[in-house]
């Protein structure tokens, strides 16, 4: 070979090199599968009554959007709620669908201290409430009456750290693994209350007439549901954003809501469907509002 030649062979190469180091990540819509987090424990939202079977709000919300964007098929595997982010890292699965809360910190990056995970939402946004023992439900009228009460919250949530502020200092509060232990121990009434999202909470009313939501015992701001992904997706993010806003737009969320979710008071149902302000302002960013151009 003349030098000239190798000189040609050895640019290709090192071109080849430098557009493999600079192309984007595989998409991950490419082989028409995901494998999708999702809860197995909470009626309405997300649960699996059968292994290998999801059902649910979160779940029929996944399929919907993936479905717009050429996934007709996604595989869904349990996670609980402390496990999200690191499922999401460690790569058991690509996405979460599981009644997971939007906040600034989980939208931060991880050389940030955040949790560096990227979010498609609000598919639905609720306030946080109780569950309580529908005998009980004339006792709570409003959080006075839960001072001294012993209320369950679970692990890796946004309701333990509300209930943890100064101004329910009165109410006890005891920590468990997941959904289905604290319902499990409210049934046995070996807690007062269950404190959690009301949507969550109003699946479990699906499930079991014994269990009431006091409507009007709310706490703290509205959590904004999204499907989340790990940070270094944008383009599949900003797909499932589109997918999202026409999905929310039309029909189908209604019909979807109702299907899963048909206790929840009209009220709040207006209250729980975003607009596509609120999906383009916590959508595919580094923090709510603020874009990072990429």
């Amino acid at each position: 070979m003349s030098i000239t030649h190798t000189w040609v062979a050895v640019a290709a190469l090192a071109g080849a090199f430098l557009a493999g180091c600079s192309s984007k990540p595989p998409s991950l819509f490419d082989e028409g599968k995901i494998e999708v987090g999702s809860k197995n424990d909470q009626p309405g939202t997300s649960y699996s009554p059968h292994a290998g079977e999801y059902t649910g709000f979160d779940v029929t919300v996944a399929r919907e959007v993936l479905g717009r964007v050429g996934v007709k098929s996604p595989d869904f595997d349990g996670v609980l709620s402390k496990n999200r982010a690191r499922a999401l890292h460690e790569g058991d699965v690509e996405l979460v669908a599981a009644t997971y809360s939007i906040t600034a910190q989980r939208m931060k990056p991880q050389s940030e201290g955040g949790d560096g995970i990227d979010f498609v939402g609000p598919y639905v946004s609720t306030r946080q409430g109780i569950l309580v023992r529908t005998a009980d439900a004339e006792l709570y009228r409003s959080h006075d009456d839960l001072n001294s009460r012993l209320v369950c919250v679970w692990e890796g949530t946004t309701s333990a750290e509300e209930l943890a502020r100064p101004a329910y200092s009165k109410v006890r509060t005891v920590v468990m693994t997941d959904a289905h232990e604290c319902v499990t121990a409210l049934l046995k009434k070996k807690v007062d209350a269950v404190s959690t999202d009301q949507l969550i909470l109003y699946g479990f009313t699906e499930a079991d007439a014994s269990l009431t939501v006091p409507p009007g015992l709310t706490f703290g701001p509205f959590n904004d549901y999204g499907i989340a992904m790990a940070k270094g997706h944008r383009d599949d993010c900003r797909k499932l954003q589109q997918a999202l806003m026409e999905y929310v737009q039309s029909n189908d969320w209604d019909r979807d809501f109702e299907d899963n979710l048909s206790r929840v008071p009209k009220a709040d149902r207006n209250e729980a469907r975003p607009t596509d302000d609120d999906i383009e302002s916590l959508s595919c960013r580094d923090s709510p509002g603020i874009a990072k151009v990429d």
